[in-house]
């Protein structure tokens, strides 16, 4: 049978448009289609705006610290839509690029949202395309919380495009989301109050990383509310209130929901062409990104695995590479690095403390708090974590953890030498780079003593 296309791909997100171009570069007749912006979440409302503002809020920081450097800076002032418009300019600029590079490579774009017929078929505004192979990378999008009134809340999609900032601001959730949204709005001069449900933020990560990121969020002036539940949002004469489950009422200009993410899959035709979803809607898959559908492949964070904008854009590649290239490739998720743009920042790669315990490592652990340099003339309270899981045995390096300045670069660096099966005693043998923090991670000598055995009880 002749199709329209080699592979036709639903969904213009960083992982879609890699696996598209990678395809087209092996010769493949490749189309895809976008209902929204090329782009995606990561470059359009995700990772590239919210940098973009992250960046912004770091010159309060800036203009703070001068003065124990010797500059005389008079007090500044901050206009959020000059902020907010030149970001706005920079993704025009990038939807543009993605959008030409899609051209350089010879894919077909089509601009609207497309649906499953059958698992050669694919319908865009009222045509209907046949593909030997389909790729669904539609990505996911913010949910709210059922809780009443939570209609009044906005969540990052809109937090990115405000009119104006509000004098205070309630974010409900603990994420690396809500987190980062805090952090910004903070820096920008606005009240923030958090609502945790559990007993601190960043759920998954390791103890010490919450910690410490706790710690720095209230030393900030954040309310971090931990072990706080919402259970209505209701509408008042300045703005809203957040009623919790202890009987306390939260008033904020401005309600912000950062308490998850579903998988963009409703309207795609899903059950009619036999593809599988979970309990959450994600699309479920193998390690080849196959579907319960023969032809039909699934990326990024419509799966539900991993969701990070370079894991999408490494399971895109690994489809293309395997189906177009004659070269069988699947992503190793081992020891992949993440960070979470808080001020300061966090940055991890591989396993937490519990984590390795968990899984039965007897484990050596390696911990510093330090004051870092600069802070020592701006007089800024703020300290620098780092952290070292080491398998006893093998002497391995499981987990590299940090929460300071540049976290996120050092640690892309560290995921290098752990995907290498970096030890410790290799660790020790690097000579630091002098003066900076990167080089507390080759100089960390001394363990921690082990937690204490729990007794069973009598």
């Amino acid at each position: 049978m002749a199709f329209d296309f080699d592979l036709f791909t639903i969904g213009a997100g960083s992982g879609g448009v890699a696996a598209s171009r990678r395809a087209a570069s092996y010769g493949a007749r490749v189309a895809i289609c976008e209902g929204s912006r090329v782009g995606g979440t990561c470059v359009i409302r995700g990772c590239v705006p919210k940098k973009l503002l992250v960046y912004g809020g770091q010159f309060r920081d800036a203009f703070e610290d001068a003065v124990g450097f010797g500059w005389r800076v008079t007090p500044p002032e901050f206009d959020w839509a000059t902020l907010r418009d030149n970001k706005d300019r920079e993704i025009d600029r990038l939807n543009q690029v993605y959008i030409s590079m899609l051209e350089r490579s010879g894919v077909k774009l089509m601009a609207d949202y497309g649906q499953l017929i059958d698992d050669h078929t694919v319908e865009v505004s009222g045509q209907r395309f046949s593909a030997g192979k389909i790729l669904i990378a539609t990505g996911g999008r913010p949910v709210l919380p059922p809780i009443p009134g939570m209609e009044h809340a906005i969540t990052s999609n809109e937090a990115l495009e405000l009119a104006t900032l509000p004098e205070a601001m309630t974010i409900i959730g603990g994420g690396y989301i809500a987190i980062e949204f805090a952090s910004i709005f903070n820096a920008l001069g606005v009240a923030v109050t958090m609502m945790v449900r559990g007993d601190a933020p960043l759920r998954g990560f390791d103890g010490d990383i919450r910690a410490a990121v706790s710690r720095e969020l209230r030393a900030r002036g954040i309310d971090l509310r931990t072990g706080t539940r919402p259970v209505a949002v209701t509408a008042a004469a300045a703005g809203f209130v957040v009623h919790a489950q202890d009987g306390t009422a939260i008033p904020a200009g401005q309600v912000m929901a950062a308490t998850g993410r579903s998988p963009n899959t409703r309207g795609l035709g899903l059950d009619d062409v036999g593809v599988a979803v979970d309990g959450q809607g994600a699309v479920m898959v193998d390690g080849w990104s196959r579907t319960s559908a023969k032809t039909i492949y699934a990326i990024g964070d419509v799966t539900n695995r991993i969701q990070l904008t370079p894991v999408a854009i490494a399971e895109g590649r690994a489809f293309a590479e395997t189906h177009f290239n004659e070269n069988p490739m699947q992503v190793d998720y081992a020891n992949i690095p993440t960070a979470v743009f808080a001020t300061p920042p966090v940055g991890t790669v591989g396993l937490s403390e519990d984590q390795a315990r968990a899984q039965g490592h007897e484990v050596d652990i390696y911990r510093s708090r330090f004051r870092p340099m600069k802070n020592t003339l701006s007089g800024r309270d703020e300290q620098t974590l780092m952290k070292l899981v080491v398998d006893r045995t093998s002497d391995r390096v499981l987990g590299c953890h940090m929460v300071g300045v540049d976290a996120p670069e050092i640690v892309q660096g560290l995921a290098i030498a752990l995907n290498c099966g970096a030890t410790k005693r290799q660790f020790d043998r690097t000579i630091g780079l002098h003066p900076s923090a990167a080089e507390e991670f080759v100089t960390m000598r001394d363990k921690v003593p082990a937690p204490a055995p729990v007794s069973a009880p009598a």
